[in-house]
């Protein structure tokens, strides 16, 4: 019996006026390749958040979709 773990974004979305990311992930457990177990997790990158230890993918799209302008629209919105 051999168990595997594997981990994979299966979706990302680009929403709101500020372009936050949500990553969907999904870890699948599987045992002799056959699927197991599915959970998903979700998280939101926003334009301030540091993503130098994302994947590259995660990094070139934020590259592209937060401009100058969408940083400091965040940044405004989020002074106190």
């Amino acid at each position: 019996m051999a168990l595997t773990k594997v981990i994979t974004q299966v979706r990302l979305e680009i929403v709101g006026d500020y372009k936050q990311l949500h990553i969907r992930t999904a870890t699948i457990i599987k045992e002799d390749g056959v699927e197991i177990s599915k959970t998903f997790h979700r998280r939101v990158l926003n334009p301030d958040d540091d993503v130098s230890g994302e994947s590259q993918e995660i990094q070139d799209i934020t590259k592209a979709i937060w401009t100058d302008d969408i940083k400091s629209s965040w940044e405004e919105l989020n002074k106190e």
